[in-house]
């Protein structure tokens, strides 16, 4: 699988990363409904109407209604492979969240692209979505991902400047870290609970001085999807329940389309294969 960031990372520098990583009538005056007709309000104009947005937007079919959010969270321990040698009481690491609701959650970092068309495909779709952002990436319009957050999307921690941490002092990992909690916080109200390590590369360090910034937890991902193709991060190539699925804020400077392209990619297997787009943080 490819190494979660289009940027060339630079390569580590006497460094090992941990295992398991890789290089959108007047009212009041309706008649009463006779007995088994819906009304014009009633769940069949819901579908019509689900129906039309997704043909509006390219969908074959509309998305699938994600379950309520569970009323116990899973318990989140970090995957096999993944820890780091002294884990104990730091973020766990993990790809997949623990569930048999056939859900997956969309996650989509840095912050390059900013398309007003991919905002209201989401909100108009209803597909919920997590952000983890890059300050030197978005800087230039937090405005945009105030918009973004409007529509109830969180927005996390992916570092001040996405550099490779393994390469980094725990001290300059801590300033990467802690400096972006410190700019979520300044421009959006709340810190973040969650980060993903650029490129999906971490040690001990980059736990340790996330936790130590608030930090909670450290999703990375099972599944990549970008504007053409899938890549996979298990042998069978498939999606599973609880699967984080990875992409990225870019357009046609980076790939073959836009980000509303990519979404129809990505709603094209996710509802084929029976499955709904969840909100990753009412699972944790």
């Amino acid at each position: 699988m490819a190494g979660g960031c289009s940027d060339t990372r630079p390569g580590p520098t006497g460094v090992d990363p941990a295992a398991g990583q890789q290089a959108a009538t007047e009212p009041g005056q309706e008649a009463a409904a006779e007995p088994g007709r819906q009304t014009a309000s009633g769940p069949g104009r819901q579908r019509t109407s689900r129906a039309a947005t997704a043909k509006k937007w390219g969908l074959a079919e509309p998305p699938l209604p994600a379950p309520p959010a569970p009323a116990r969270k899973p318990h989140i321990d970090t995957r096999k492979g993944f820890a780091v040698e002294d884990h104990e009481g730091l973020p766990p690491v993990f790809t997949t969240i623990p569930t048999k609701d056939k859900v997956v959650f969309l996650t989509l970092d840095d912050g390059a692209e900013k398309d007003p068309v991919f905002l209201r495909m989401m909100s108009e779709l209803k597909i919920p979505y997590t952000a983890f952002l890059s300050d030197y990436l978005i800087k230039e319009d937090y405005g945009y991902f105030k918009k973004m957050q409007a529509n109830g999307v969180v927005l996390n921690n992916h570092t001040l400047h996405h550099r490779y941490l393994p390469d980094l002092s725990y001290a300059a990992q801590k300033h990467e870290i802690c400096g972006m909690q410190k700019v979520i916080r300044k421009r959006y109200g709340k810190r973040p609970a969650l980060f993903r390590p650029p490129f999906g590369n971490y040690n001990e360090d980059t736990l340790r001085a996330a936790g130590s910034c608030g930090i909670k937890a450290a999703p990375l991902w099972n599944e990549e999807v970008f504007v053409d193709h899938w890549e996979y991060r298990e042998w069978d190539r498939d999606l599973h329940p609880g699967d984080i699925v990875l992409s990225h804020f870019r357009g046609k400077e980076d790939w073959e389309g836009t980000m509303p392209d990519m979404v129809r990619r990505f709603m094209k297997l996710v509802t084929g294969k029976g499955y709904a787009v969840a909100r990753l943080e009412d699972y944790l």
